[in-house]
């Protein structure tokens, strides 16, 4: 410790003992691309003790213009974002934690990744499994760090249940689930990802330090090609509010599943079944083989097809590349995987 994090034990608000309870602390980042892999960095190199990583997604080529820890051996091999970001990280930090879940985060597994942690982190590009995340937050009265950059803009927020508003108190039950920019519309730069992971670092650092009074508690807005940096203070609770304040955590009550979901930046379609399966990756694989070039591991399958490739895992979930018709990749998923 004397070593490693001498310079950041030299910074006063969080000293020895600062850094004491960083080692004690447990963190889950949700979503390891663009935000998720500053996220990471930074947490691991400050010494956070356990650090899950959830994430569903596989590592392309696209993303290493801003998914900073991984490289293009690993987007050639197709590997599982949370496994390659895991190994990345450990070989960084080998006194931190790290646990990978390759899944993806919904109503049937968000109380078991989410709950048993100090803080929740938003780096995903999805509203409705933000909704959960708050859900779950709200319930369990643990703090999260909400994050979201696309083009050169991004924001963020650091809610404290019945501290702060929460995210059903800002946006409402419905959300803004639809209808706004992605990345798959207009891009993004690396820099805004950067910026604001790293705000959402610094008040995480602050409460698990215990500088609760240098919370901004604030909205914070960043366009860092139009050079636009503004703060909106952050209410109360909203007496009202059915989440916070009704407790009505309608997100994992709702308990439906979507069986398709564009992938923000590529034609690619996610496809889940209803109900989990399990899927024997070595014998899909076999039986792939004879219709296109099939590697897998004990995480996850790929074939391509040539002009579509499949990814596959064993929980049956599956990404389609090279389509954008959620009715087409539900086709070549029963053609290919048969359920």
């Amino acid at each position: 410790m004397d070593d490693r994090y001498s310079r950041q034990v030299l910074f006063r608000p969080i000293g020895r003992e600062g850094q004491q309870r960083l080692a004690a602390a447990r963190v889950v980042i949700v979503g390891m691309g663009a935000l998720g892999t500053v996220l990471a960095t930074q947490l691991v190199r400050a010494g956070v003790g356990f650090l899950r990583l959830v994430d569903r997604d596989i590592i392309e080529p696209s993303n290493l213009q801003r998914q900073t820890l991984y490289d293009e051996e690993d987007a050639e091999l197709g590997r599982a974002k949370a496994e390659a970001a895991a190994q990345k990280l450990q070989a960084a930090n080998r006194d931190v934690q790290i646990e990978a879940v390759i899944e993806d985060l919904t109503w049937r597994n968000a109380k078991k990744w989410l709950a048993d942690v100090d803080v929740i982190v938003d780096g995903t590009d999805n509203f409705q499994v933000r909704y959960l995340m708050n859900d779950v937050a709200v319930q369990y009265g643990i703090p999260w760090s909400y994050g979201g950059a696309v083009s050169s803009y991004g924001t963020t927020a650091f809610f404290r249940p019945l501290q702060t508003a929460c995210l059903t108190c800002l946006f409402g039950s419905d959300g803004d689930v639809g209808g706004h920019d992605t990345c798959d519309t207009v891009g993004v730069i690396a820099p805004v990802v950067a910026i604001i992971a790293s705000l959402q670092v610094a008040e995480i650092l602050k409460y698990l330090t215990g500088n609760l009074a240098a919370l901004s508690n604030a909205l914070m807005h960043v366009n860092v090609w139009d050079n636009e940096f503004r703060s909106v203070q952050l209410s109360p609770p909203k007496t009202d509010c059915p989440c916070c304040q009704l407790r009505q955590f309608q997100s994992l009550e709702a308990r439906t599943d979507g069986l398709t979901v564009s992938l923000c930046g590529r034609r690619t379609i996610q496809v889940r079944p209803e109900s989990s399966l399990q899927v024997s990756l070595e014998a899909m694989a076999e039986r792939l083989s004879r219709l296109g070039q099939v590697r897998h591991n004990a995480h996850l399958l790929r074939c391509d097809f040539g002009d579509v490739q499949l990814t596959l895992f064993a929980d049956g979930r599956a990404l389609i590349h090279g389509v954008d018709d959620s009715a087409k990749a539900r086709s070549l998923y029963a053609r290919y995987v048969g359920m």
